[in-house]
């Protein structure tokens, strides 16, 4: 998927909640919910109970990391 439509689509969803599920090592995943908070050029930032977290959105585009808005 192109870098430019998924910064296009996250865009839209600016300070909607998320959950964010990241692949990690041997099958293992975490997960973060949280408010859509910030864009930058290379990455974006939610919102979370602890504090900010940001994400890249090549990530997405490799399927690293999924987004599910709510």
């Amino acid at each position: 998927m192109n870098l430019d439509i998924i910064k296009d689509n996250i865009s839209k969803k600016i300070g909607h909640n998320v959950v964010i599920t990241v692949k990690c090592l041997r099958n293992k995943k975490e997960i973060y919910e949280g408010k859509l908070f910030k864009l930058y050029p290379n990455i974006f930032s939610i919102l979370t109970r602890t504090g900010e977290k940001s994400f890249s959105y090549s990530d997405v585009a490799t399927k690293d990391i999924l987004i599910k808005y709510e």
